[in-house]
């Protein structure tokens, strides 16, 4: 096998890691803005784990250097696991729901029974409902879905950083 091809194969994960964060972004943008589906807090967190796998593997194709990448992909790792049991905690919650908490406010409730200053911070952290399940994809919630892909994401950060560390 040509030992360039290995070099580059970790950064190349990361690439397409990147870009399959930004697809799941804009999609989950399709979702709210498009089919009117509201995010709930959680779905928020897991967009920002998104977006910070994103940017640490968007960084780290980009380096050349090995030390940089293996740190970029470590803490994009990290970003993953964390979005990951998120999304397990969120299907956790949808699956067995309690009985009396929610984990989001009412946006016109937000609106009407706050000032703005304490109203507009609400907004960025979702109005939509963690346990209810408003789509579906072969059974599985959009936060099924999303554990699936932040546990893909982590295996293949793991290859990447392993691939790499063979040269």
């Amino acid at each position: 096998m040509d030992s360039h091809w290995i070099s580059k194969a970790p950064r190349q994960i990361l690439g397409l890691i990147c870009l399959a964060c930004i697809a799941m972004l804009g999609f989950g943008m399709y979702l709210q803005y498009s089919v009117g589906l509201e995010p709930c807090p959680m779905c928020i967190v897991q967009r920002y784990a998104l977006i910070l796998v994103a940017v640490f593997t968007g960084l780290g194709a980009l380096r050349g250097n090995a030390g940089w990448w293996k740190t970029f992909g470590f803490l994009a790792l990290l970003s993953a696991g964390f979005g990951a049991f998120v999304a397990a905690r969120q299907s956790f919650l949808q699956w067995y729901p309690p009985e009396f908490a929610t984990c989001g406010r009412d946006f016109y409730g937000m609106i009407e029974n706050y000032p703005i200053s304490r109203a507009v911070p609400m907004i960025f952290r979702g109005s939509g409902d963690c346990t209810a399940i408003d789509w579906t994809f072969l059974g599985g919630s959009i936060a099924n879905w999303s554990f699936v892909g932040f546990v893909v994401m982590a295996i293949a950060l793991l290859v990447a950083m392993l691939r790499g560390g063979r040269r």
